[in-house]
């Protein structure tokens, strides 16, 4: 049914400002060939246009004109109706030529707004991407590239060259017909566009609710497929399905209702077309009756009138097409108006890492307002020494790999590697001299190598090969039937968990950084895997500077520094021995892990 008084319609987004934000893609100022491209395409339509109007209705009006007068030769009839044809082909030709010609614009517009979004995407904060499902910002992606070569397209040869038709059209029945015509002509144009406007306005609405409810179903099965374990652990597969197809059923609903508002506005915009054509060519015959216009006068008006129809037409798709993309678009535009949370300050200069001395120095942060995490931290770690981290889940471990990679700013203190700040330094150099194992090893669904590689960009396959062997996986690889160029499958899932590590160590040797972090880079594997990853990652801490964030205290016996952090405080610090010796939290923890590893091994 059209749209009610009451129906609610969408939260419009400004048209023109959203053009705007992507029209400078449309004439590059450092791309001279993409400009002379835009204006060959917009001759090439003035061409077109005035083949369509001032060619093949004029010709095929001679014709009939000529056949009305039996003392017309037969071939100037004939040269008219030849010509009536050429001028259709030559019309067709322009347009093709046009699209020819202008394709490799929309293309280069649609890459360089795609490449610009993705590269924000990747400057926004940690807790931006943890906050938001990666299925939904991929789909509002998707759909706001998209829509930018179709809305270069239409405004560039529906709208500009159908008001160019319309003006050539007016001329022509003005000097031809006198002003009742002409403004017959605009009412029905005015007529048409304010009809087109407010029902598509209301399709707007009810596509936006679709697509919302689109998107919500995308994120969900995506979401669900990335964590297909977790549903196959709980056997929860037919209440996934329940869940999606609830989800896709409001979508079919959605869909259903604005699909069948189209028939309104098809219909409309029918009857106002048509109406249109009725009277001038009622107006027209009527002339004729009274001897002031041809009966090739009444093939002229139809002719033009059928084809302004066309693009009038084509405008109604047009304009749902350019409000759908500034829907899509105004999403996309959102994202990329997201401040990153975490910005260089200004002339930051590049750290400098002579030594690797790194310090904590009253640190306190938390991730929400009145949570503090850590609560006045102060941690010394000489350079080319290992600091081992430990205590309970929740005390605030691994926040201090965070804040070393500047993933988050400090509510107070701060964090200097050899004396400088890392919030003054620049954030590229700064992770460059970083290197981490993560708890969580997730690898891209690519090759070993690749992964590997990754450490390092450009890295070459030697390269590769030694790190490898340094991280004691190359064996491994060498088996494989397709060795370095074996996929690992989505998240690595192809390898067990002490091959993943493996490779994380291995890329990490790659990258060579003067600080390492080893966050819980053992707590997932068992006591066999994890003696054999220890003796690579004891290896691998010589001669560089190591923070190792831990659970399991039996892997952290050889650090020259551990402390116990406890609700976001250090509560101790020490070597092993001293902590032992004084008999407090530390020692406690020891007891309890032994009293768990014993019976651990009796039940065995």
């Amino acid at each position: 049914m059209p749209p009610s008084p009451d129906t609610p319609r969408t939260a419009d987004r400004p048209l023109l400002p959203t053009l705007r934000r992507f029209l400078p893609d449309l004439w590059p100022s450092d791309a001279p060939g993409m400009r002379a491209r835009v204006a060959g395409a917009m001759a090439l339509v003035v061409c077109s246009k005035l083949v369509q109007v001032y060619g093949a209705p004029f010709a095929l009006q001679a014709a009939v004109d000529g056949m009305a007068v039996p003392t017309t030769p037969l071939h100037l009839i004939v040269l008219f109706v030849i010509g009536y044809a050429a001028a259709r082909f030559g019309a067709t030709l322009f347009d093709n030529l046009r699209n020819t010609v202008f394709e490799r614009v929309g293309q280069e517009a649609t890459r360089r707004l795609a490449t610009r979004v993705f590269r924000h995407l990747h400057r926004l904060s940690l807790r931006f991407h943890l906050e938001r499902r990666t299925g939904a910002v991929t789909k509002v992606i998707e759909r706001g590239t998209k829509s930018i070569d179709t809305m270069l397209y239409f405004l560039l040869f529906n709208i500009a060259p159908t008001v160019l038709e319309l003006t050539l059209v007016l001329g022509i029945f003005w000097v031809k017909f006198g002003w009742p015509l002409v403004a017959g002509t605009l009412a029905m144009v005015a007529a048409y566009i304010w009809f087109t406007r407010v029902v598509t306005d209301w399709r707007a609405a009810l596509r936006e609710r679709m697509n919302d409810l689109d998107t919500g179903a995308v994120a969900h099965a995506v979401d669900s497929l990335l964590n297909f374990e977790t549903v196959k652990y709980f056997g929860a597969e037919e209440r996934e399905a329940r869940r999606y197809d609830k989800a896709v059923r409001s979508y079919a609903d959605a869909a259903v209702v604005s699909e069948n508002s189209l028939a309104w506005l098809n219909v409309g915009q029918a009857a106002i077309t048509n109406l249109m054509m009725g009277a001038g060519m009622a107006y027209v015959a009527w002339g004729w009756s009274q001897g002031r216009f041809t009966a090739g006068n009444v093939v002229l008006v139809s002719t033009l009138l059928a084809q302004l129809f066309r693009p009038l037409d084509l405008l109604g798709m047009v304009y749902r097409t350019i409000r759908q993309g500034v829907i899509d678009m105004g999403s996309m535009f959102d994202l990329v108006d997201t401040p990153p949370e975490i910005v260089d300050v200004p002339h930051a200069a590049p750290l400098s890492v002579p030594r690797g001395h790194v310090r904590f120095e009253d640190v306190r942060f938390g991730y929400d307002t009145g949570m503090p995490i850590l609560k006045g931290v102060d941690l010394d770690v000489p350079a080319g020494t290992t600091l081992a981290v430990v205590g309970s889940s929740g005390a605030g471990k691994s926040t201090l790999a965070r804040l070393m990679y500047r993933f988050y700013d400090l509510d107070s203190g701060r964090i200097t590697i050899d004396g400088q700040d890392i919030a003054q330094v620049t954030q590229d150099s700064l992770r460059a001299a970083i290197g981490i194992v993560p708890q969580d090893t997730v690898l891209f669904n690519d090759t070993i190598g690749y992964n590997i590689g990754y450490g390092r960009e450009e890295s070459d396959l030697p390269a590769i090969r030694e790190a490898a062997r340094g991280a004691a996986i190359a064996p491994f690889i060498e088996r494989q039937p397709e060795g370095y160029q074996t996929r690992v499958g989505e998240r690595g899932l192809k390898l067990s968990g002490g091959e993943k590590q493996r490779v994380a160590i291995a890329r990490t040797l790659l990258k060579n950084p003067p600080i390492l972090i080893l966050d819980e880079a053992t707590s997932a594997l068992d006591s066999r895997t994890e003696a054999e990853i220890m003796e690579t990652l004891e290896a691998i801490e010589r001669g560089r500077t190591t923070i190792v964030i831990a659970h399991r205290l039996s892997t952290v016996v050889h650090a020259d520094q551990i402390v116990v952090l406890e609700a976001g405080e250090v509560v101790e610090r020490g070597t092993h021995a001293e902590l032992m010796a004084r008999d407090g939290a530390y020692a406690g923890m020891w007891a309890r892990q032994a009293k768990e590893r014993a019976a651990a091994l009796a039940e065995v």
